[in-house]
């Protein structure tokens, strides 16, 4: 027991040495409007809350990012439409920021708007909005993107004729397992669940046992968000911006609770965006554009999962699309499409609550931010 301690003492001032290092904060960005030119990498300092451009990279409408478990690549949906919709992968040095263009492919589907990838590094699977289905590349030796492998059409509508006449599939999330696949489908108000199977000469995306479950009708699935060990699974829903929380048992989803992510009494309209868990599982944000422009708060039952609303936090700017929380859970960005920023807010950890900062980082309609950790 001594000589673990010690060696605890000893690995203890390099552990602290490693949280106050400055992390890689990478920003994905809108280009169609003029202003950005695409993807930014940033240090950010967790000492101070600051951040330092490190690199730019130019593409068109990069929108979504994720990066390889081994830190070495980034892969990207390009947010196009007319037939261009695409995905890119490019090589990441984290001596330098930089980013290294590998290769693009179509995805054969309009205006892709989530990627996710697995940790073994296998495939990279895409989300096409305005298509309404899901592209599967494979992954290359080099980190490249293989040709298009597989590619799923959703079917169906909801209720809201004016946005659910046709499936929009918004973001596919792998379980923490990565067992299975969950794809959020706005048009159909369903989460298709889909085994993993990176084996499968048909293609890696297989129906499961239970192959979707419902969401509030008219609600809008867009983004999920899981704990640690995948028995609960948070959904944000855009057009009615309520959360739903589902249990998972044996592989199949059961809604359990759906909570309000607007204040008491907000009457404006709805556009909710992403949902993200503390890294210690204990609260949970989720984000509203629209009128409102802000994030509900959430403390999470440590025996059931459910969610009890402590408080609401303007985003102070307009149009808070995607938001992350830092590695050392301690701040919460958000990236303000409509005012050209992104928030830094200082994390309470013990009551999930926060506080502006201060501190601003300006860059052309960011809509994605992902540290590098």
């Amino acid at each position: 027991m001594k000589s673990c301690f010690i060696v605890f003492l000893l690995a203890f001032p390099a552990m602290i040495f490693a949280q106050r290092q400055p992390i890689d904060l990478l920003i994905g960005t809108y280009t169609n409007n003029g202003k950005s030119k695409g993807i930014y990498v940033y240090a950010f300092d967790p000492v101070t809350g600051t951040a330092t451009l490190r690199s730019t990279q130019g593409a068109k409408n990069p929108s979504f990012l994720s990066i390889s478990a081994d830190r070495s690549y980034i892969y990207v949906a390009n947010e196009n439409g007319d037939g261009q919709g695409a995905a890119s992968a490019y090589a990441y040095e984290g001596a330098t920021g930089k980013l290294t263009f590998l290769n693009q492919q179509l995805t054969q589907g309009d205006a892709p708007c989530h990627v996710a990838t697995d940790s073994r590094g296998t495939h990279v699977i895409i989300s096409n909005y305005s298509g309404g289905s899901v592209s599967v590349f494979p992954i290359e030796k080099d980190g490249s993107l293989g040709t298009l492998k597989q590619r799923i059409q959703h079917t169906g509508s909801g209720p809201d004729k004016s946005r659910q006449q046709a499936p929009h599939v918004h973001s596919a999330f792998f379980t923490p397992d990565e067992k299975r696949v969950y794809v959020q489908d706005l048009g159909t108000d369903e989460i298709a669940i889909y085994d993993f199977q990176p084996t499968n000469a048909d293609g890696p995306l297989v129906p499961a046992a239970q192959p979707f479950v419902k969401s509030a009708p008219g609600g809008g699935p867009r983004h999920v968000a899981q704990s640690a060990d995948g028995g609960l699974v948070y959904l944000v829903q855009e057009m009615t911006a309520k959360v739903r929380v589902y249990r998972q048992k044996d592989g199949r989803l059961e809604g359990i609770q759906e909570v309000e992510i607007n204040e008491e009494g907000f009457s404006g309209q709805n556009g909710a965006a992403d949902i993200k868990l503390s890294l210690d599982g204990k609260f949970l944000y989720a984000s509203n554009r629209g009128e409102a422009h802000t994030l509900a708060i959430y403390r999470v039952d440590p025996l059931d999962g459910r969610l009890t609303k402590v408080g609401n936090q303007s985003v102070l700017g307009r149009g808070p699309r995607n938001f992350t929380i830092s590695p050392d859970n301690r701040y919460l960005l958000v990236a303000n499409q409509n005012t050209d920023e992104v928030v830094v807010f200082a994390r309470d950890t013990e009551t999930g609550m926060l506080t502006d900062t201060g501190k601003r980082i300006e860059v052309p309609s960011p809509v994605c931010l992902v540290f590098v950790n």
